[in-house]
């Protein structure tokens, strides 16, 4: 990745709600922005093949650490188990080339708080030092508004994350052309996972209800990124591109049944894979990757997926 300039606090989420949590400096509005999207990697002893692919996990580390990204959005489920210091010095093994790094925004998954949640919380602010402790955040880069948000926590309708998000949504900065928000649970997925997994839950559907109508009269383009799902499924739905990528490394989940609405049709599996994002200008191009051939003796990365979205 390219050296990272350290992100400016401007406020904790909570004291001032109406500001970004970080504005990263020296990145003007104009420039040409590379974002990677990527997430549940499980990242854990090697020899443990069951919960995750060892391999795969750490050719796809090494790989999003080559793409010279601006920033990256983890999408969650880092560790296996949060609380397990010996599952985060994997991780910073083997992300070495990009695990410290200052513009990485990950999101708290469900895997984060496993086995003891607290233990998972302190694990995960001191691999992250550079979020000051806040479980929910924004980030000002360039013309992109990242707004991160904590599925473990309530978000909607009521609470303090809640309040924050409105806030937030209220005083976008002027100078954002795209929205993305980022978040471990998708808030729209195929049919097979609203009857297995009942996603999305109802209170995530009532945010995504909220989300749409903010959508339809906002002048930036809204995009929110996923994990939790270890595939990938993408969805152009009421005014916002939502992405899961939840390919990572962790055991892959085979979609059996992708509806109409879901914009990639391709029935190969597994899908290990990884997002990146070009915003320049008021558009922004998005291409997935997988790795080709998960049983071929040396791996290589394939685009499967391309998508354009513009602002207004």
């Amino acid at each position: 990745m390219v050296p990272f300039a350290v992100a400016r606090a401007q406020t904790t989420s909570l004291e001032h709600p109406d500001q970004p949590t970080f504005v990263v400096p020296g990145v003007s509005p104009q420039q040409e922005l590379r974002i990677v999207v990527y997430g549940d990697m499980r990242f854990t002893d090697p020899a443990n093949t069951k919960p995750t692919n060892p391999r795969a996990r750490k050719w796809l580390a090494e790989k999003v650490g080559g793409e010279h990204a601006d920033a990256m959005l983890i999408t969650g489920d880092i560790p296996f188990h949060g609380s397990d210091p010996r599952d985060w010095a994997v991780f910073e093994r083997e992300a070495s080339s990009w695990a410290r790094g200052e513009r990485v925004y990950p999101t708290v998954g469900n895997h984060e708080l496993l086995l003891k949640p607290r233990l998972g919380q302190i694990n995960f602010a001191a691999a992250f030092p550079q979020l000051q402790g806040n479980g929910f955040y924004s980030v000002l880069l360039g013309n992109v508004f990242i707004i991160t948000l904590n599925t473990t926590e309530p978000i909607w309708p009521s609470g303090q994350q809640a309040d924050w998000l409105r806030a937030q949504l209220d005083h976008i900065p002027t100078q954002a052309d795209f929205v993305i928000f980022s978040m471990h649970i998708p808030l729209i997925a195929d049919v097979q996972s609203e009857f297995i997994a009942n996603i999305p839950a109802p209170e995530s559907l009532e945010l995504r209800k909220y989300l749409e109508a903010r959508a339809v009269t906002a002048r930036q383009k809204f995009i929110a990124v996923y994990g939790h799902i270890h595939n990938y499924e993408r969805f152009e739905f009421n005014g916002i591109t939502h992405i899961i990528s939840g390919g990572g490394g962790a055991e892959p989940y085979p979609v059996f049944i992708r509806g109409p609405q879901d914009q990639y049709h391709d029935s190969a599996f597994p899908v290990f894979n990884y997002v990146v994002l070009t915003i320049h200008g008021k558009q922004a191009e998005g291409t997935m990757y997988k790795i080709a051939d998960p049983k071929a003796a040396v791996y290589s990365a394939v685009a499967k997926d391309h998508f354009v979205e513009t602002a207004r």
